[in-house]
């Protein structure tokens, strides 16, 4: 079992169902007040092949001289969570990918994540890693703030976060530096503001469609 841990860092108030402002809950929660917080940074030992995963990772980036582009390691209900440098993610993603004990071959995905209280860190990135070769399943976790929401693209490692870097820009506001074509998937390119943004209004945004006529296909855009 893992070592005792710290204290959860709170990182702001939820109010309602969803935690909006300015606009109406009509979920029936309105009262509804709860805190929101992070869990704490876990000790060793993880437990179980946590250890083995952060073992080697450890060992990989001590022999390259990166031991702090992991920032902490946490686990938390059974799953385990590596948050990263964003500046390092390309070079830990890689040696999660190709290293013989590791492996994490698969990327599944990339989530994003908006707590507009956590100064500085308003921004999250989720990574949800598989290995085939060691049936094991992991996340990478990496941050950003709001003034700077650049990220680097891990497209050219996980070929599979192509469209899912797109639409966690276009949700979200993330910018996946190195992206092949980073462009809108869900909303229209002229669209303002980011959907899943927690400062985003719930309801009253005028739905309007400029122009309704569709481009012969040898001009419309491109997604490669």
């Amino acid at each position: 079992m893992p070592a005792p841990t710290g204290e959860v860092r709170a990182v702001g108030e939820r109010r309602g169902m969803f935690g909006v402002s300015g606009t109406g809950d009509t979920s029936g929660y309105g009262g509804l007040v709860s805190a929101t917080v992070f869990p704490p940074p876990s000790q060793k030992p993880y437990g179980g092949w946590f250890d083995e995963v952060a073992g080697a990772l450890e060992a990989r980036l001590e022999a390259t001289e990166l031991t702090s582009a992991i920032e902490s390691v946490v686990v938390h209900r059974g799953e385990i969570t590596f948050h990263v440098r964003r500046e390092d993610l390309p070079f830990v993603a890689q040696m999660l990918r190709d290293d013989e004990a590791l492996r994490f071959e698969f990327c599944s995905g990339v989530s994003g994540v908006h707590y507009p209280e956590d100064s500085g860190r308003e921004l999250h990135a989720v990574y949800h890693l598989t290995s085939m070769t060691h049936n094991r399943r992991i996340r990478v976790e990496v941050t950003a703030p709001d003034s700077d929401p650049h990220v680097p693209s891990l497209v050219s490692i996980y070929p599979t976060l192509d469209w899912h870097e797109r639409e966690t820009y276009d949700m979200f506001g993330l910018i996946f530096d190195g992206h092949p074509a980073l462009t809108r998937v869900l909303m229209p390119d002229d669209w303002p503001g980011h959907p899943q943004r927690k400062d985003y209004p719930l309801g009253g945004i005028p739905v309007e469609y400029k122009g309704g006529s569709i481009p012969p296909p040898d001009q419309r855009r491109s997604y490669n």
